[in-house]
């Protein structure tokens, strides 16, 4: 059996991963979901990529986790990436769950459509603590469409607004590019978070990890609240040796 720490992605905390971590729980694998320093409800948003890379670490490193399997989802694949280069003894393999695999000097906002970056910018400008809220139609239409309707404003009704420093951050990635640590890629068929075509998931981020194993599976991108037993499985094939 296997021990999964699973790291979530914007807007959303550790509680994201509940009901998957239910699932892996039931076929005997082990889950740790920390949140992400700056996030959640009435946290800090005073944060930048590198405290919140250290929050995940220490949060790994105080339960003294090892030979695990560190998953990350969408923003939650910028933190993993720099987690990797922290602690890499400590990691079996790296799983990307529709996540960002950031090039070299680059930051998540580069990696959207100039005209999304162009929005974060504006609302985080205009927020009191430089932070960014999803409108609810974005996230109804492009984050969670295979759910009903009451279920998507269940699941928005849980995010917290997201510290846009983390998401500007230009991040040296050499380190990460040249670890041996074995990756995987899930990608979600139905995923438009990011727009199919020129920016979408896969194949441009699942390409930039050079060696990796890919597994697919039907879902927005979601698919912890809309099909968590099914994800549940694909993490454990993700990450198995």
């Amino acid at each position: 059996m296997s021990t999964f720490v699973l790291v979530h992605g914007a807007w959303h905390d550790g509680s994201a991963w509940h009901d998957t971590s239910q699932h892996l729980g039931t076929k005997g694998h082990k889950t740790f979901a920390p949140t992400i320093a700056g996030q959640g409800k009435g946290a800090d948003r005073n944060v930048n990529h590198a405290i919140c890379t250290k929050s995940i670490v220490d949060a790994i490193v105080s339960k003294d986790l090892r030979d695990f399997v560190l998953v990350g989802h969408s923003y939650g694949g910028t933190i993993i990436s720099k987690v990797a280069e922290a602690i890499p003894d400590r990691i079996r393999r790296l799983v990307f769950l529709t996540a960002f695999v950031l090039r070299d000097g680059k930051s998540l906002v580069d990696e959207v459509p100039p005209e999304t970056a162009a929005i974060f910018a504006q609302i985080a400008q205009a927020s009191s603590d430089n932070t960014v809220m999803l409108p609810f139609p974005v996230f109804r239409e492009q984050f969670i469409n295979d759910v009903p309707l009451d279920i998507a404003q269940k699941v928005y009704a849980e995010l917290s607004p997201q510290p846009y420093q983390p998401l500007a951050d230009r991040l040296d990635m050499k380190k990460f590019y040249s670890l041996p640590t074995p990756k995987s890629y899930i990608n979600c068929t139905e995923d438009t978070a990011l727009p199919p075509g020129e920016f979408g998931w896969h194949p441009r981020m699942s390409s930039r990890l050079g060696l990796y194993r890919l597994v697919q599976m039907p879902g927005s991108h979601e698919v912890m609240y809309s099909n968590p037993e099914g994800l549940a499985e694909k993490i454990i094939e993700a990450g198995r040796d």
